[in-house]
């Protein structure tokens, strides 16, 4: 900017018209930056006008072909069939989302309780201490009061001959004890003040889940997902829940119109059946111990593991006895589950 101005700059110009001319293309230039700014919002705005365009775009294909559909006589029991089934499997996330994050809170309730139980007793302990030496100092502070005043008191009613014998050493002995007093009242002090701390202490931060308790809550969501699994296998409603919440209407075909109806018919008699879980809390842990001992992690600190150690399914017969099969349902993502496991 200097040399623009020698430049410009005549022998005989003024040195005001220099500094306008400085000005002049300084505020060119902050013009041209604010210009340059505004191009790029705009070229942003326009890509963002795109990308709403043909997302309406998309939704739209999709309400003509789900139009389409609802026309051809054909298809149009199966999209009954397939939003039915999207519902059912929906429902199925809610309530797998729903237990984890329930299991999660109290965990941590319980976790935080047990610190909180902890350190109130630490801190009860240090109060408890304080008092009793609070109680101790303050026995000595009475003593010494009555030691000074008993000092005092001879001090005051000497006669002529024991004053001026024994005054000098007796008048001492009070400043020694008046020192000690003052000694003890600020030791008082301090312990009050240090009561004082311990009463206006504040709880510790909860640090959260360990690894240890974390996988333990996951063996109880990976066991509660195959118990809503084993509820619904027989009728293969979890697996057509499933493929209903991960692929788009008309991609399955679940056949004639009486096969659908066959469909809906299970559904509405298993409706009731949705919000129930027949297994106890006591069979959820049990299964969860069966599911923690195939477990295997990657690494030490991995909470989650490996899909292919736990694709073993444990279904718990009313005789005691345990059978079990084979079915990946962290792998294949049953229920959403792979998604609500804590990390």
């Amino acid at each position: 900017m200097a040399g623009l101005t020698e430049i410009f700059r005549s022998s005989d110009e003024p040195v005001q018209d220099t500094d306008k001319l400085v000005d002049l293309f300084r505020n060119r230039a902050e013009l041209k930056k604010e210009f340059a700014e505004l191009r790029n919002e705009a070229y942003r705005l326009k890509d963002r006008i795109k990308e709403e365009n043909a997302a309406t775009e998309r939704v739209q294909q999709k309400l003509n072909h789900l139009e389409a559909l609802l026309l051809d006589p054909e298809w149009v029991h199966n999209v009954v069939a397939f939003y039915q089934l999207r519902r059912l499997g929906t429902h199925f996330e809610a309530r797998v989302a729903r237990f984890a994050e329930q299991l999660k809170q109290q965990r941590e309730k319980r976790i935080r309780d047990k610190a909180l139980a902890a350190w109130r007793k630490e801190l009860e302990q240090e109060r408890r201490q304080v008092d009793r030496q609070l109680g101790e100092h303050r026995a000595r502070l009475q003593m010494l009061e009555d030691q000074l005043q008993s000092e005092r008191h001879k001090l005051q009613t000497m006669g002529g001959l024991s004053k001026l014998m024994r005054g000098r050493s007796q008048a001492a002995d009070v400043e020694a004890l008046e020192a000690s007093l003052r000694d003890a009242r600020e030791q008082e002090a301090a312990l009050l003040q240090e009561l004082a701390r311990i009463e206006s202490v504040e709880p510790p931060p909860h640090e959260g889940l360990d690894i240890a308790a974390k996988r333990s809550i996951n063996f109880m969501i990976l066991s509660f997902v195959q118990q809503l699994y084993l509820q619904y296998y027989e009728d293969s409603l979890a697996g057509m829940a499933k493929e209903a919440t991960e692929k788009s209407v008309g991609a399955v075909n679940y056949g004639s119109k009486r096969d659908c109806d066959e469909i809906l018919v299970t559904l509405a008699r298993r409706r009731d059946e949705v919000d129930r879980l027949a297994d106890s809390t006591k069979v959820l842990q049990e299964r969860a111990k069966h599911i923690a001992r195939h477990a295997v992690f990657r690494r030490d600190d991995d909470a989650v593991p490996e899909s292919g150690s736990v694709a073993t399914v444990f279904d718990f017969m009313p005789t005691g006895a345990i059978s079990q099969f084979d079915a990946n349902l962290l792998g294949e993502n049953y229920f959403g589950v792979a998604n609500v496991l804590s990390r």
